[in-house]
């Protein structure tokens, strides 16, 4: 029986695994005419290129994929996890390093959040990352105003359904009270939008600060705010089961850029 499936891969998930945009955001580019592949502009997605295939978007060559690569980012509140902000708001991207490529965010964190972003050049990497059924842990030290009790927590642990919209169970520890704030460390498996502030507030508290500090096995650790962080790629294959032998990355020093203080962070246990 012969076999009729087309050589080679989607355009849009080449284009996300060069780095030129997630696969989605590729997808409008096509549609919008953006893309050209042996010359000749093309409209829809449903294509499959080689490396022999030549392609070219908004009038620049696009390259053979790089190593994926992964960075730790320590996002300061404040900023957009964004490419772009209509309200001209800072954005994540714009206060990236200027000699780091072009990277996607894996998940987002709210403009109020702050801590650990995972950042990558590969599109696979953050489709893999980013799939439910992944699974891996989010863990979150959380700051609420007053207290709450561990009747109410024990509803989180539970699994909680808030206008709608049902969370899976959440594990949850109280870790002190700090004058008028109480510290907690909460961890989700989802990570859907605005999930422990929304959570928090079905059990009458209010979450005024959110640090995340791992992402699966990623962790914040004493990295600063503003500081990025590469992941080796010996690390990165191990922890993703990455199957193709790409070459070593080049750790990067962390960067910390200025900020301005957002008050104390909480002490380490």
């Amino acid at each position: 029986m012969t076999d009729n499936t087309p050589e080679g891969d989607r355009i849009a998930k080449v284009l996300s695994r060069t780095g030129v945009a997630s696969r989605r955001e590729a997808e409008r580019m096509i549609e919008a005419g953006r893309v050209s592949v042996n010359g000749k502009t093309i409209i829809s997605p449903a294509l499959n290129v080689t490396d022999r295939d030549r392609i070219v978007v908004d009038g620049k060559p696009v390259g053979k994929p790089d190593a994926p690569r992964l960075w730790l980012y320590h996002k300061p509140a404040g900023l957009v996890t964004s490419a772009s902000d209509d309200q001209g708001r800072d954005t994540v991207f714009d206060n990236l390093p200027d000699d780091l490529p072009r990277v996607m965010s894996i998940g987002r964190l709210d403009i109020n959040s702050e801590g650990l972003l995972l950042l990558t050049n590969d599109g696979g990497i953050k489709r893999k990352l980013e799939l439910p059924s992944t699974g891996w842990l989010r863990r979150y030290r959380v700051r609420i105003k007053g207290s709450v009790s561990e009747a109410k927590l024990d509803e989180l642990r539970a699994g909680i359904t808030v206008d709608g919209m049902t969370y899976q169970p959440m594990i949850v520890t109280f870790d002190r009270q700090q004058g008028a704030n109480a510290w907690l460390t909460i961890s989700i498996r989802e990570g859907k939008n605005r999930e422990i502030r929304r959570a928090m507030e079905s059990v009458g508290t209010v979450v005024n600060r959110l640090i995340r500090v791992s992402y699966g096995p990623f962790q914040l650790g004493n990295l600063a705010p503003s500081g990025v962080e590469e992941i080796k790629g010996k690390v990165l294959r191990d922890q993703l089961g990455l199957k193709s032998a790409e070459p070593e990355t080049r750790a990067r020093k962390p960067v910390q850029r200025p900020r301005k203080p957002s008050g104390p962070a909480p002490k380490r246990r």
